[in-house]
C-alpha cells in the first residue's frame, strides 16, 4: 500500500512517519501531484499558520489537486482546518471540502488549547476500538464548530469538532501521531479503510 504524506513545508512530518513506521507502514513524503494522485492513502499534516500554509499549497498547485482526490485523505490539525471553507487565522480561504469556517477561540476560553482532551460522540469507523473515555493530544488556537459533518467532539471550556468527515475526506483536530496507543490505533484504522 502506498501512503503519501503531503509535503508543503508545514511541520510534524517526522512524528507522523515514525508513527506509521511503528505500525509497519512507510510514509512517502512528497509534493509531486502524480505521486499524491496515485497514492492509496493520503495524509495532509500541518503545524503552523493557515495563511502561510495556503500560500505554499498554491505555489505547488496542491490547492487544486487536494479537493480532487478520491482515495481516503486524513487532514491532521492545520491540515484539517485547511480542508474547511475558511479560517479566521490570517483571513484565509480554505480548500472548501468541509462546509464550515475555522474560528478563533473566544476570549473566555484558554487558548491555545494544549494538552490531552477526551473525545466523545464518536461516529465513524475511524474510531474502531476507541472509546468516548479516551484522550487525544491537542495543540491549537483555532477550531471548527460542531456541525453536520462532525464525527467526534471534544470539550475544553466549550464543545467543538475533534474530527470531521465528508465522503473520502477525514479531518482530526488532535495529533494522532502524538496521542499514544489510541492515536496510533486511529492511524491504523485510517490505513485499513
Amino acid at each position: 500500500m502506498k501512503t503519501v504524506i503531503i509535503d508543503y513545508g508545514a511541520g510534524n512530518i517526522q512524528s507522523i512517519r515514525c508513527a506509521l513506521s511503528r505500525l509497519g507502514f512507510t510514509g512517502i513524503l512528497s509534493n509531486d501531484p502524480e505521486e499524491i494522485r496515485t497514492a492509496d492513502k493520503v495524509i495532509f499534516p500541518g503545524v503552523g499558520h493557515a495563511a502561510t500554509a495556503m500560500e505554499k499549497l498554491k505555489a505547488s498547485h496542491l490547492d487544486q489537486l487536494i479537493p480532487q482526490l478520491t482515495q481516503p485523505v486524513l487532514g491532521i490539525c492545520l491540515g484539517m482546518q485547511l480542508l474547511c471553507n475558511a479560517s479566521e487565522e490570517g483571513n484565509t480561504t480554505g480548500l472548501g471540502i468541509f462546509d464550515t469556517d475555522v474560528v478563533q477561540f473566544p476570549v473566555n476560553i484558554k487558548s491555545p488549547q494544549v494538552g490531552w482532551n477526551q473525545i466523545h460522540h464518536l461516529e465513524s469507523e475511524l474510531f474502531r476500538g476507541i472509546s468516548p473515555a479516551d484522550y487525544m493530544y491537542f495543540v491549537h488556537g483555532y477550531y471548527a464548530p460542531v456541525f453536520n459533518q462532525t464525527i467526534a467532539q471534544t470539550d475544553s471550556g466549550m464543545h467543538y469538532s475533534a474530527a470531521i468527515q465528508k465522503d473520502n475526506f477525514f479531518g482530526v483536530q488532535f495529533h494522532p501521531e502524538k496521542s499514544g496507543q489510541k492515536g496510533e490505533l486511529l492511524l491504523h484504522n485510517f490505513l485499513k479503510l
